[in-house]
C-alpha cells in the first residue's frame, strides 16, 4: 500500500510538471525516449523482451508513463491486459478489464467533472449494459452502443422527472413513458428525443389527451377528456386556423365546458411540461489516448506511441521515422520480427502499412491502391450537340411543370391521382403561347405523368421547388454520360450532380405507373427505404414538320453518389455470377468505373445498430419489389476510403500515412476522432442516414484461383475505414414474357441460379441471401 502511495505522489508531481510542458512541446512524445524498469541488455533469447519476460506473459506492473499518465494493474507485451487502473493527467480515470490495451469488459470510467460510467465496454466504447451518472446528478441505467444510449433504459433527472422506455442513438425514440415531478405523465411514441407519434398525456387532475403528436405538441387527430366524462374530438394544431373539432358534454351537465378553448392545452396545460435536455459529455472514453510503447529486440530505447483505448494511433504527434508497428491486440497476432520484403520500401514496413499476417497462407500480399482519378463525368451539352434541343425542351417543360401554381397538396392522396390516365399535355410552340414562353427550340409537346403524385413525392422528400428548378433548369447545362447503359437508356446529370435524368422505354413507364401507388405508400411508411427516389416522370414529343415524330420519356432520380467525399470504388451488386464482371482492362478502371459481383473484394461492416436497421429495411424493400413482380434490381454501393498514403496506397485501420496528410484534392475526410465527435454531437447525426454518409469498415477478401465463380472471397482480416453510400436501383424491370423467355434460354446453357432473369420471388431470396453475406455488424 505504501509503495502505491509513493507512486501516486510521483504521478501527481509529474502532472504538475507536464501541464506547462504540454503547451511548449506538442511533439515531445516523438523525441523522448523511455527508460524501462528492469531493462535487460541480454537479447540473446528471441522469445524474451527487453525485460527478460516471455512474449504473452502477464504480470503486475506500475507505470508512471512519460507524459504523466499513471497505470497500475496487469500488463502484457507492453499493454494493459486483464484488470488495471489508468489515470490521465487531465483527471479522467478508468478502472476495470482490459484486453491488450483496449478497455474491454466491465469497468468504471470517471471524469474530472464528477461524472461516472459503470458498466460494459467494447473496444474503448461504452457498449452493453451500464449506468451513467452526470456531473449534474442525472442518471441513466440501460443499454449502450458505441457511447450512445441505445435500447431500453431508464433516466432519472435531477429535477425529479424520469423517463423509461426505448432509446436510439442517444435520444428517446420508440415507445416510452415520461413522468414530470408534478405527477403529469406521457405514455406513447417518441422520435429524436421529442414526443412524436401516437400517445396519451395524463394530468394530475385526471384530464387526459389521447391522439397524435409532433415536435412535443398535439398535432392531428386526437381527443381531450375531462374527469367528468365530457370530451372534445377533432383535428389539433397550435395554429388556431387549423384547429377544429366537436365538444361532447357529459349527460349530467350539458353546459360544463362550453367556455373552454382547445388552445388552452398549448398555452396553459402543456407550458410547464418540458422535456429535460440531456447532459453533453465533454470527452468520450474512446477519445482518450494511452501512452504505451512497444520495445524493440535490438536494445534501442523504444519511443512511446499514443494509442486510443480502442487501439487507434493518434495523428500528427510523431515524425515518420519515430513510428513503430502497433498491433491491434488480437490473440492471433504473432509478435515476431520481420525482414523487409524485396521491392518494398523498408520504411513502409517500419510504419506498419503492410500487415502480411492477414493474408491466407500461399497468397502473395499486394497493397491496395487508390483507383486512379477520373475526369468529371459526362459531356456538357452545348449548342451544336445532337441532344441540345432535347435538353432545352426538357428544361422548358420542367420549369413549366414545377412552377405552375397548385394548391397545397396533402400527403393523403386520392386513388384518382394514381390513375395511369392522369396526365397533362402542354404544347410549346417556338413563338410562345398563353401558358408557355417563346423559345429557340423546335415545336414540341410536353407530357406530365401523374403530376400531383410526383409533386407530393418531392414534398415528401423535402425538395424545395425553387432549388429543384435551379438544379435542372438553371443557366448550367446538363451533362450526358459517355455511353448508354445496357438497356440502351441515356443518362444525364445536372451540373450540381444532385439529380440524374434517364431516358426510359414505354414498357418501363407502364411498370412505374402500375406500381406508383404502392411505391408512394412504401416511402410514406419507411423513411429509411433504400429504394431509388423518383422526382418526376415526363415525356417530350417532337411535333415539328422537319423532325420525325418521336417520343422521349424521362425519369428524374436522385444521384446516390452526390457527396463532398470522393467516391473511390463503385459496385453494382445483384447476387448473380453470369456476366457479372467488368469488361474493362485494369488500366482503364478508374474511380467512376462500376464494378460488379465477381469484382467485389470486400465485406462491409456496419455499426451494430445501423446493421440491424439495414437488415430490416432490405427485407421490407425486397418484399415490396417482390409483391410488385420486379426483378433484376441491384444494390449500388460507393466507398470513400478515409486513409490514403501519399504514394496512393490504401492504409488499413489502425495505421497512418507517413506524413499524416489527407488527400491532396482538398475533399473533407472523416477520421475516427471525427466519428467520436459526430457521436458526441447529436445535431450532426442528420448528415448520416441509412445508405448516406455512413462511417463503416470494409474487410478485404481474396478469391481462390480454383473457383471461377466464387461470389464471396475469403476474408483476410485486413480492414479499411470508409464512408459508405448505397441504395437499390433499376427497379422498373418486371418479369414479363421477354424475361421469362430469357430465363428459359439461358437455363439451357448455364446454371439457372447464376443468371439474372429469374422469378421475382427467387430473385428476392437470392439477392437477400447475397447481401446478408457481404454485410455484417462490426463487432
Amino acid at each position: 500500500m505504501n509503495k502505491e502511495s509513493g507512486v501516486l505522489k510521483a504521478w501527481e508531481a509529474t502532472i504538475r510538471k507536464t501541464q506547462a510542458a504540454k503547451k511548449r512541446a506538442n511533439n515531445f512524445l516523438g523525441t523522448m525516449s523511455v527508460a524501462h524498469v528492469d531493462d535487460d541488455d541480454d537479447d540473446s533469447n528471441d522469445d524474451k523482451d527487453n525485460n527478460g519476460r516471455h512474449s504473452g506473459e502477464i504480470y503486475h506492473a506500475e507505470r508512471v508513463l512519460p507524459n504523466g499518465d499513471y497505470y497500475t494493474g496487469q500488463w502484457c507485451d507492453n499493454f494493459p491486459h486483464e484488470h488495471g487502473k489508468y489515470l490521465w493527467t487531465d483527471g479522467c480515470m478508468y478502472v476495470g478489464e482490459w484486453h491488450r490495451g483496449k478497455t474491454m469488459g466491465k469497468g468504471r470510467f470517471s471524469w474530472p467533472s464528477g461524472a461516472t460510467y459503470e458498466g460494459e465496454f467494447k473496444s474503448g466504447y461504452m457498449d452493453g449494459m451500464g449506468t451513467y451518472t452526470g456531473s449534474n446528478g442525472d442518471t441513466y441505467k440501460g443499454q449502450w452502443i458505441m457511447n450512445l444510449k441505445h435500447g431500453n433504459g431508464v433516466k432519472n433527472f435531477v429535477n425529479g422527472d424520469w423517463y423509461e422506455g426505448e432509446w436510439r442513438r442517444g435520444l428517446q425514440e420508440g415507445q416510452g413513458r415520461y413522468q414530470w415531478k408534478n405527477g403529469n405523465h406521457y405514455v406513447g411514441e417518441w422520435k429524436n428525443g421529442e414526443i412524436c407519434g401516437k400517445g396519451t398525456f395524463v394530468w394530475t387532475n385526471g384530464n387526459r389527451f389521447e391522439g397524435y403528436w409532433e415536435d412535443g405538441l398535439p398535432k392531428g387527430h386526437g381527443s381531450f377528456k375531462w374527469v367528468d366524462g365530457s370530451f372534445y374530438v377533432g383535428n389539433w394544431s397550435k395554429d388556431p386556423s387549423e384547429q377544429n373539432g366537436t365538444y361532447y358534454p357529459p349527460g349530467s351537465s350539458p353546459e360544463a365546458n362550453l367556455e373552454w378553448d382547445p388552445q388552452d392545452v398549448y398555452n396553459v396545460d402543456l407550458c410547464d411540461c418540458k422535456i429535460c435536455p440531456g447532459e453533453k459529455v465533454s470527452i468520450l472514453p474512446s477519445q482518450k489516448k494511452l501512452a504505451v510503447w512497444r520495445s524493440t529486440k535490438s536494445g534501442d530505447g523504444a519511443k512511446p506511441r499514443r494509442v486510443s483505448v480502442d487501439g487507434r494511433v493518434s495523428v500528427g504527434i510523431e515524425k515518420p521515422m519515430d513510428r513503430m508497428r502497433i498491433w491491434d491486440g488480437d490473440e492471433s497476432s504473432d509478435f515476431v520480427s520481420r525482414t523487409p520484403i524485396e521491392g518494398r520500401d523498408s520504411e513502409d514496413d517500419m510504419l506498419g502499412l503492410h500487415n502480411d499476417d492477414v493474408i491466407p497462407r500461399g497468397v502473395p500480399k499486394i497493397p491496395l491502391k487508390v483507383p486512379r482519378k477520373a475526369k468529371r463525368q459526362g459531356e456538357t451539352i452545348c449548342k451544336g450537340h445532337k441532344n441540345y434541343e432535347l435538353m432545352l425542351n426538357l428544361q422548358l417543360g420542367i420549369r413549366h411543370s414545377v412552377g405552375r401554381p397548385a394548391p397545397a397538396a396533402s400527403l393523403d392522396l386520392k386513388s384518382s391521382a394514381f390513375d395511369p390516365k392522369e396526365k397533362v399535355w402542354t404544347k410549346f410552340p417556338p413563338e410562345g403561347s398563353k401558358y408557355t414562353p417563346p423559345h429557340q427550340s423546335c415545336e414540341f409537346k410536353w407530357k406530365d405523368y401523374c403530376p400531383l403524385v410526383f409533386r407530393t413525392l418531392r414534398k415528401l422528400f423535402n425538395v424545395d421547388p425553387a432549388d429543384y428548378m435551379i438544379s435542372i433548369c438553371g443557366n448550367d447545362a446538363l451533362r450526358e454520360l459517355s455511353s448508354p447503359g445496357k438497356s440502351g437508356s441515356f443518362f444525364y446529370l445536372t451540373n450540381d450532380d444532385r439529380y440524374m435524368i434517364k431516358t426510359i422505354k414505354k414498357a418501363e413507364v407502364k411498370v412505374l405507373l402500375r406500381m406508383l401507388s404502392a411505391y408512394y405508400n412504401h416511402f410514406r411508411a419507411f423513411e429509411n427505404t433504400l429504394v431509388t427516389k423518383f422526382y418526376g416522370l415526363h415525356c417530350v414529343k417532337l411535333t415539328g414538320t422537319i423532325q420525325k415524330k418521336v417520343d422521349v420519356r424521362f425519369i428524374i432520380m436522385g444521384n446516390l453518389f452526390r457527396s463532398d467525399y470522393t467516391i473511390h470504388r463503385r459496385f453494382d451488386l445483384k447476387g448473380s455470377s453470369l456476366g457479372r464482371t467488368t469488361d474493362k482492362p485494369e488500366t482503364e478502371i478508374d474511380e467512376t468505373t462500376i464494378l460488379k459481383d465477381l469484382d467485389l473484394n470486400f465485406l462491409f461492416r456496419l455499426q451494430k445498430s445501423w446493421f440491424q436497421e439495414f437488415c430490416r429495411q432490405i427485407d421490407r424493400d425486397c418484399e415490396f419489389l417482390e409483391q410488385e413482380r420486379i426483378m433484376d434490381y441491384s444494390l449500388l454501393v460507393g466507398l470513400h476510403f478515409r486513409e490514403i498514403s501519399t504514394a496512393g496506397d490504401l492504409i488499413p485501420s489502425g495505421t497512418q500515412s507517413p506524413t499524416g496528410d489527407s488527400e491532396g484534392d482538398g475533399v473533407p475526410r472523416l477520421s475516427r476522432a471525427d466519428m467520436d465527435q459526430l457521436l458526441l454531437d447529436p445535431s450532426r447525426w442528420a448528415s448520416i442516414k441509412l445508405g448516406l454518409n455512413m462511417p463503416a469498415r470494409v474487410e478485404k477478401t481474396i478469391r481462390r484461383n480454383d473457383c471461377e465463380f466464387q461470389l464471396i472471397g475469403e476474408p483476410t482480416g485486413e480492414y479499411y475505414d470508409v464512408v459508405m453510400f448505397f441504395g437499390i436501383i433499376d427497379i422498373l424491370q418486371d418479369y414479363d414474357i421477354s424475361k421469362k423467355l430469357e430465363h428459359v434460354y439461358k437455363s439451357i446453357q448455364y446454371d439457372p441460379t447464376s443468371i439474372s432473369a429469374v422469378d421475382p420471388r427467387q430473385y428476392s431470396k437470392r439477392f437477400r441471401d447475397f447481401i446478408f453475406n457481404i454485410f455484417t455488424d462490426d463487432t
